[in-house]
């Protein structure tokens, strides 16, 4: 399961609570073309997406087994923490109406703090389209919702997921021990970065 960063930020119940509107609110236009909130009608086709292993072995706070029911229960859960201001469970569909990726962004507004996951479809996967639209997703985060930080994890060996990390300027900040939804562990590399360091970085 998603955990929020290791460092803690002083956030005011204002802060928050402007946090948690904009979750309520987001317009999810602004993140791309083809991207909707997960409902229950996208179950069957989430659930096929994900049974793909080039798209989900390397990402562990999935729903496994990747069952309708299992994926069912996954869109309800993620509807219920939008409505707290906690989480989007965003799909992307391509032209054809074909599912191309999902994004999970987990938000923690007392924390003021996100955290964004997510994969494309296999043969979208090492042609550029996931860097460039992790680039825009990060920056859309920090101005969408208004949050001060995020934090990333990835597998020890989930190479390409690192370098893109690195590359989008997120402080490596050693390893966490990531909880699966079955409770069992898996040690991820970890960065954070700071709104004022992303913008830095892009004048």
């Amino acid at each position: 399961m998603s955990a929020p960063p290791k460092t803690v930020l002083d956030v005011a119940p204002e802060e928050a609570a402007a946090i948690r509107a904009a979750v309520l609110s987001a317009d999810l236009g602004t993140l791309g073309p083809g991207r909707g909130l997960a409902a229950l009608e996208d179950a069957a086709d989430l659930t096929a997406f994900l049974a793909d292993p080039r798209v989900t072995d390397a990402i562990y706070d999935l729903p496994r087994p990747f069952t309708l029911a299992n994926v069912t229960r996954w869109i309800i859960e993620s509807e219920a923490l939008r409505r707290e201001g906690r989480r989007l469970l965003i799909l992307t569909r391509d032209e054809t109406g074909e599912i191309a990726g999902y994004s999970c962004v987990s938000v923690w507004p007392e924390r003021s703090a996100a955290e964004l996951a997510g994969a494309l479809r296999a043969d979208r996967q090492s042609g550029g389209q996931g860097g460039a639209g992790a680039l825009h997703s990060f920056g859309w985060i920090f101005e969408a919702l208004g949050v001060r930080m995020m934090c990333l994890t990835a597998a020890v060996d989930n190479v390409r997921s690192a370098k893109l990390i690195d590359a989008a300027g997120f402080v490596r900040m050693g390893t966490r021990d990531a909880v699966r939804p079955d409770g069992t562990t898996r040690v991820s590399l970890y960065w954070e970065v700071t709104r004022d360091q992303w913008r830095g970085r892009r004048g």
